[in-house]
């Protein structure tokens, strides 16, 4: 039986954890190396600064200005001048994906999806953005879009893409063994996150509470919205002891979660205790 409640208050929940600081939210998803191994010996020479000809110095310089560039109006003015002057570069598809990064920052969820797409159809593997997109959908979802099941379509084909890259993906050159592996967990983590965000948007409790719980057990700061959405998930399939644990969770990490939380965790503990077998 679904606890009538819950979901008018996970919105309110959600509401209030993206308005506390979603630029950082945004920004945070993207922190760390790219895990896409660059194989173009041309993007190399341009990264390094060794480029043969002068044509390949100036676009490798235009590249540098996008990349350094902190004014998020000014980086886009950048971003288009670099695709506009160089649509075939090597290093197009990695300055769609800083397109995407610099609209999700300004909370641009519209042109954020449409540069994720322009930088999967030039990589169909980036496990950067199939994540960090299929984790951003479900999160800003509005039920009254009228694509809004298309997106948590798309949304779970993207985490469920990006776990199966990431169980072969090779470990690129630049990175050691122990970056790697912390970049792959963060990457899991975040796929996890989504698919779990997706199955509660569908109310299918089950197969959300999985995905938290896999999304929750590896992270190293676990996310006071999963373990929140997860709580929930357990309190509507009645497994209150588990609920109440997901909640007191929550309750741990400061933001605008947790006084609900440390509520919900001593309500559903007490639910825990009246639903014992006499």
């Amino acid at each position: 039986m679904k606890i009538s409640f819950a979901g008018g208050m996970l919105c309110g929940a959600l509401a209030a954890a993206f308005a506390a600081a979603p630029a950082a939210r945004a920004q945070s998803q993207n922190a760390g190396p790219n895990m896409m191994q660059e194989s173009n010996s041309m993007s190399d020479r341009l990264f390094a600064g060794t480029s043969d000809t002068e044509a390949d110095r100036t676009q490798g310089s235009a590249y540098q200005n996008f990349l350094k560039e902190r004014d998020l109006a000014k980086k886009i003015k950048l971003g288009n001048e670099f695709l506009q002057r160089y649509p075939k570069s090597p290093l197009a598809e990695q300055v769609d994906v800083g397109m995407m990064s610099t609209y999700r920052a300004q909370q641009d969820w519209e042109n954020a999806y449409l540069w994720a797409d322009h930088a999967l159809a030039l990589q169909p593997d980036d496990v950067d953005v199939l994540a960090t997109i299929g984790w951003t959908i479900p999160h800003v979802y509005s039920p009254n879009d009228a694509d809004a099941d298309q997106q948590l379509d798309k949304a779970e084909a993207y985490a469920k893409h990006a776990i199966d890259v990431l169980a072969k993906l090779p470990k690129p050159a630049t990175m050691n063994d122990a970056q790697f592996a912390a970049a792959k967990t963060k990457r899991s983590v975040q796929a996890h996150s989504a698919l779990g965000l997706v199955y509660f948007r569908r109310d299918d409790y089950d197969k959300s509470a999985k995905e938290l719980a896999l999304a929750t057990k590896d992270a190293t700061a676990p996310d006071a919205t999963d373990l929140f959405v997860l709580g929930v998930d357990l309190q509507n399939t009645r497994q209150f002891g588990d609920a109440a644990e997901a909640f007191g969770r929550c309750g741990e990490v400061a933001g605008p979660l947790q006084a609900q939380c440390k509520q919900l965790a001593a309500q559903t503990k007490a639910q825990a205790e009246v639903s014992k077998p006499k």
